[in-house]
């Protein structure tokens, strides 16, 4: 048998893919993050799966989980949420299964910060105003950034930036964008995106983190930054200009 990482989404039940969908319904075993999935999530399960919830597991606990499944001959998924390929732990575990000698396979899933800014409604890469966005966090009690990847680098750029795992760090990290993004670049929130509990939060550098401490938010958040939230900025796409010749 093999072991299934799959991404599941941001959340919602509906926005997980077919493939994904398809995987939980044969699988026998089924390990999941609930600290940030919707409980409908598991309801793609067979009702007979074992369902196992690793919010308060560590890697070596999951891992063992993953590989008995597996040496007993069980179809076996792990959920990541949003998508695989970002902060998800794939890398440790499947390293640890691939000294255990077993197989696997990931899925990709719909990831946190496409979803919110899918409830903002705005594009990221928004023509003469941004056309790069940059994936990172913040570090509190996690593991060190590497000495190349300041929040201080990446700001320098301008780019959209998307930060996972840093709402309650808001203030500080603010404080250190004003000066590159200025104290009105719009800011937006969203925690929980696409769940029941999904909440937006719209600001600016200067006020977002009074907003954030006022809800109490401390975890499952995105931080979106850049001028490319401002819906009545931007230019057009030379992609679909009138003015571009075409055959």
């Amino acid at each position: 048998m093999t072991v299934h990482f799959v991404g599941a989404g941001p959340g919602a039940a509906d926005l997980i893919t077919l493939r994904a969908a398809t995987m939980l319904a044969r699988a026998d075993v089924v390990l999941y993050p609930g600290t940030y999935l919707d409980a409908e999530v598991l309801g793609h399960c067979r009702e007979d799966a074992r369902l196992v919830d690793t919010q308060h597991l560590d890697l070596d606990r999951i891992t063992a989980d993953l590989v008995h499944a597996h040496d007993a001959g069980h179809d076996v998924v792990r959920l990541t949420s949003g998508d695989p390929s970002l902060y998800s732990a794939v890398s440790e575990q499947t390293r640890r299964l691939d000294a255990a000698g077993v197989p696997w396979d990931v899925t990709p899933g719909v990831p946190a910060y496409a979803a919110a800014a899918a409830a903002v409604g705005r594009e990221l890469t928004v023509p003469l105003v941004s056309q790069s966005v940059v994936l990172t966090r913040a570090q509190a009690r996690s593991t060190a950034m590497p000495e190349s990847e300041s929040l201080a680098a990446f700001a320098a750029t301008r780019a959209t930036l998307c930060l996972h795992l840093a709402i309650t760090r808001t203030r500080e990290v603010m404080a250190e964008l004003a000066g590159v993004y200025g104290a009105d670049c719009p800011v937006v929130v969203v925690s929980r995106a696409t769940q029941p509990g999904e909440l937006v939060l719209r600001g600016t550098v200067a006020d977002i983190a009074d907003q954030v401490e006022a809800a109490g938010l401390r975890q499952a958040a995105v931080i979106l930054v850049g001028r490319a939230l401002d819906p009545s900025g931007g230019g057009e796409s030379f992609l679909y200009s009138a003015d571009r010749t075409r055959r």
